[in-house]
């Protein structure tokens, strides 16, 4: 799907959001039946019992009231999950998010015109930034042809997000404000923000209404960096962006009191397109090896970069490039589509620019300065003392498996997807010796405002089979049939939460409920195996599929003693990208990319010879 990037001349990008269906509410009993089927790989026999009599007393007693209220909840929104799923995933979370909860990866574009070079910083980036125009102007003139899934299409109100978007902290809650605007409801904000070495800049990217050329926008990076050059580097206020929530929102209260004049500040950047790092890093990488960049796009300088921004674009020193966004706003597949956008073009025209090299006369870029005090001093101090901690505690991985990719998989007739999913399970449980709860994101676009599912790849079957791969004494044939099993499964899930008949988003729509009302948490909730098995954001692998293009991004672990597991198919290979505490004894992300590449051999292998 990501592939549809095209202009579109009959169709507008948000016509089909009308006519799109609402997200449904499944049948409590089914939810329930699901559940229980997921939580067994998790729960001794004993356990597993208590489980069934505590889901038997929810339907029967507590469960069957909030579920009523869910439904007449979804009589009056067109998705009864949108805000709860903003704030409970999002906003209402403290940690920072700029490690725990913002995505990044590194661009593909050294794969072909744009391979590690120096000195080609500014020019590069002015090329990039005018193709991200570009688009930003297909979605503002509704052009950028809606996505579809088969034939059906799918939400596309996540693109309304990608620009002119930011989140502000708050003391309890944090807020989203977006400024975008498409050209028929009216103005939008056009300037971007430029960040270097701990100092920012701003300038318009329109002249007499019109783009500015690279040439034009070459100009406007060369004086930032003229700027910057052989002088002290910034306050790096945007440090700040990467504390924990609240008290990032206190230190940004006390900047709003010293001087007015901050607060027009943060609205600039705030409302501002989107952010351009000009960084020092030279994270050196390979087709083969993202390893570096990626490691640099979601730990690199805090000072050169805002954390809450939907999309800081992220120019190294040596020519290439990533990028690092907020999650709120909207999930990693909108920023996959851009990335995918700016590869093809810079593809197809060599990363060179062959336009005019005239330059309008344009106002220069102006300096945003902060007025700070000791206080600010101190607590930027603090900020980026602490995002240096956490950072240097996160192992990424990001490689390449080159042995084969989707081609093969699919010559056997299976899912390349499931492939993975179940080659990662395999893995883990290699390395750990038991099952590891994992999430895999579905999507559920194809509703009104939808945004995703979980889908729970650990199933019974997928054990079942793991188990047998490391049984001397089961034969091929038994363990194929186990495979096809386990794949069966898997399909029938993922197919299921696509189409809004997951489980999990049910259950935290009648947590929420009972949270709203002031009941006591529902014995469901508490219930160890609920965690255990993943529920309440305690999955071991978090897992999304970035789709079958060249772009791929990276998230930390959802859990301290769990993976970060990222991954793009395409025809000739896999790419992973794996993250792991490193503070966790027992987990080791080169360990499980070296035994992926084990399992994904031993899943064609056995594919082969049993012809599934």
């Amino acid at each position: 799907m990501a592939n549809q990037v095209s202009e579109s001349q009959s169709e507008r990008t948000f016509q089909y959001q009308v006519s799109l269906p609402p997200l449904p509410v499944p049948s409590l009993e089914l939810s329930l039946a699901k559940y229980l089927d997921a939580v067994r790989p998790f729960a001794s026999e004993e356990d597993y019992q208590a489980t069934v009599d505590i889901v038997r007393k929810f339907k029967d007693g507590v469960g069957q009231e909030l579920h009523q209220k869910l439904l007449q909840r979804a009589k009056t929104k067109r998705n009864w999950l949108e805000e709860w799923w903003l704030d409970a995933a999002y906003l209402e979370v403290r940690i920072p998010s700029q490690l725990n909860v913002n995505f990044g990866g590194p661009a593909p574009y050294l794969e072909h015109c744009w391979p590690p070079t120096e000195g080609t910083q500014l020019q590069r980036t002015s090329v990039s930034m005018w193709h991200t125009l570009q688009y930003w102007d297909l979605i503002r003139t509704e052009r950028l042809a809606p996505q579809k899934a088969g034939n059906i299409a799918v939400d596309m109100d996540q693109y309304r997000m990608m620009f002119c978007t930011c989140k502000v902290p708050g003391v309890n809650k944090d807020t989203l404000f977006n400024y975008f605007k498409t050209e028929s409801e009216g103005p939008c904000p056009s300037h971007v923000v430029v960040m270097c070495r701990g100092r920012i800049f701003t300038f318009d990217t329109l002249c007499d209404g019109q783009i500015l050329t690279p040439p034009e926008l070459l100009r406007q990076l060369n004086y930032v960096k003229e700027c910057c050059e052989g002088e002290p580097e910034g306050d790096g206020v945007a440090a700040l962006t990467s504390e924990e929530r609240t008290r990032w929102a206190k230190a940004r209260e006390h900047l709003i009191s010293i001087d007015p004049a901050n607060k027009t500040i943060l609205e600039m950047i705030q409302s501002s397109l989107f952010i351009v790092s000009l960084d020092d890093a030279k994270p050196y990488s390979t087709a083969e090896n993202y390893t570096n960049m990626t490691l640099e796009a979601l730990t690199g300088d805090p000072t050169n970069r805002w954390g809450d921004k939907s999309y800081n674009s992220i120019s190294f020193s040596d020519g290439t490039f990533g990028s690092n966004c907020d999650h709120a706003p909207y999930d990693a597949m909108v920023l996959v589509s851009l990335c995918y956008y700016l590869d093809q073009r810079l593809k197809a025209t060599e990363g060179k620019w062959k336009g005019s090299d005239a330059v309008r006369p344009t106002p220069l870029p102006e300096e945003l300065v902060f007025t700070v005090d000791e206080k600010v001093r101190s607590d930027i101090s603090h900020a980026k003392q602490h995002y240096l901690q956490t950072t240097q505690n996160l192992q990424v991985v990001c490689k390449a498996f080159t042995s084969f990719g989707k081609a093969a998989i699919k010559q056997r007739k299976l899912h390349p997807d499931t492939f993975v999913q179940l080659a990662m399970q395999l893995a883990y449980y290699r390395m750990h010796g038991r099952p590891g709860s994992c999430y895999e994101t579905a999507m559920t676009r194809r509703f009104y405002h939808g945004r995703t599912e979980t889908m729970r790849p650990c199933t019974q079957e997928a054990v079942h089979w793991c188990q047998a791969m490391l049984d001397p004494t089961w034969s091929t044939d038994a363990k194929r049939r186990a495979l096809q099993l386990a794949f069966n499964k898997h399909n029938k899930l993922m197919a299921e939460a696509q189409n809004g008949k997951g489980f999990d988003r049910h259950l935290l729509g009648l947590y929420l409920i009972a949270k709203e009302e002031g009941r006591p948490t529902p014995d469901l909730f508490m219930d160890p195996v609920y965690a255990k098995s993943g529920g309440g954001g305690n999955f071991v692998l978090s897992s999304s599929l970035v789709g079958y293009t060249t772009v791929l991004g990276a998230v930390a672990p959802m859990v301290h003693h769990g993976y970060g597991f990222f991954y793009r198919i395409r025809d000739d290979r896999i790419v992973a990208s794996i993250t792991a505490w490193k503070s966790d004894p027992h987990t080791d992300a080169e360990s499980l990319f070296q035994n992926l590449c084990s399992s994904l051999h031993d899943i064609l292998h056995l594919a082969t010879t049993s012809q599934l």
